[in-house]
């Protein structure tokens, strides 16, 4: 297969930024204002925040091409000269538009409410080369009003600050860093040939151990082996799981859900939750839904695969996005058209160090 990681654009271990335009700040900042928006955003503390990177919005291959093979100060240039032409769209696109599909719905239903979806992007790059990203928004009509561009600085530390419930990039350093500061947080990988999804209804799939709950019984399967895995879940089924790191973003996706339950869509609901986990059902799939009925979460579908491959599953479910901790099953998903997301978390991940495999390594596979 050929999963293609989009690869930051790095100087140092800094995205590429840096003067370079004939422009003066004045009439960048001039330039950089946005065309009049015909609705508000949210205030950021009622709305639900996904930061989204510029490399994952967009497909940026080309620019980043000519930044490896001819250096900064030309791919300042090639921006510049280009930024009348936009941006074709990247991996997140679809999640994006899926989440302002919603918020169309959820605007309709409740006119006063500010609790929507608020995207905002979020790049190292200098202000010059925003210019070319908001063309690119305002080509394709995004409703992105946030922008985060910090000059070759990491974003991480205004992550906060923005109230964001989750971080999609294509950096697995920053994703680190992110989840790190207890913010939901996964690296984005792009398939070859992306499956397409509905546009009326969003869709989010969830890997279990790792992603939704802790690792705590995914370090017994991997000290002990299935057998112990199995008589562990079975000892602890009324145990409730401890919270992973995506967990808080199914909440806020099933806080969305009831306000349409609440206005009799619960069967049309245009938010849709899977978990889509390797634990088999009658051994281990109990504890893991007895956890979600503890936190008063409600997934929409279940599937237990008993260690069968994901792919198949998600071609079928078509999801926007999928989060899984295992380098294996993002692949598996990127291999069938799925957009995938890897949760470098747990006891996974530290396995993978002990055997020499490093961030950048695991987040260029080919």
């Amino acid at each position: 297969m050929s999963l293609n990681s989009i690869q930051t654009l790095t100087i140092n271990g800094q995205d590429v930024v840096k003067n370079g335009s004939q422009h003066s700040s004045e009439d960048a900042m001039t330039l950089l204002k946005p065309s009049t928006p015909s609705k508000k955003p949210p205030k950021p503390e009622n709305s639900i925040t996904i930061a989204v990177s510029s490399r994952v919005l967009f497909n940026m291959d080309k620019e980043q091409q000519i930044f490896e093979q001819q250096g900064m100060e030309e791919y300042i240039k090639y921006q510049v000269a280009h930024e009348t032409e936009p941006f074709s769209p990247g991996p997140a696109f679809s999640f994006v538009k899926a989440l302002e599909a919603v918020n169309t719905q959820l605007r309709e239903l409740y006119p006063e409410s500010e609790e929507l979806f608020d995207v905002v992007l979020i790049t190292n790059n200098h202000a010059y080369v925003g210019l070319r990203l908001i063309n690119t928004i305002n080509h394709h009509q995004l409703f992105i009003e946030r922008f985060c561009m910090t000059g070759g600085n990491s974003p991480i530390g205004y992550l906060k600050a923005y109230n964001t419930n989750l971080y999609l990039s294509s950096d697995p350093v920053k994703v680190h860093e992110a989840l790190e500061q207890g913010i939901a947080a996964a690296t984005m990988f792009t398939p070859e040939k992306m499956t397409e999804v509905s546009e009326t209804q969003l869709r989010v799939a969830f890997d279990g151990d790792a992603v939704l709950f802790s690792d705590e019984s995914e370090q017994i399967y991997k000290a002990h082996g299935l057998d112990k895995f199995f008589e562990h879940e079975k000892a602890h089924e009324n145990k409730p799981l401890d919270h992973g790191p995506l967990k808080g973003f199914l909440e806020v996706l099933g806080k969305l859900q009831k306000k349409f339950y609440a206005k009799g869509q619960r069967m049309d609901c245009p938010i849709r939750t899977y978990l889509v986990t390797a634990r088999s059902a009658a051994s281990s799939g109990a504890r893991a839904l007895k956890t979600l009925r503890s936190w008063g979460l409600e997934i929409d579908e279940a599937l237990f695969l008993a260690g069968a491959p994901k792919g198949p599953i998600l071609e079928k479910i078509r999801p926007h996005i999928f989060f899984d901790d295992q380098m294996f099953h993002v692949e598996g998903a990127a291999e069938m058209g799925t957009v995938a997301c890897h949760v470098p978390y747990g006891i996974a991940q530290r396995v993978l160090e002990r055997k020499g495999v490093k961030d950048k390594e695991i987040s260029s596979i080919k």
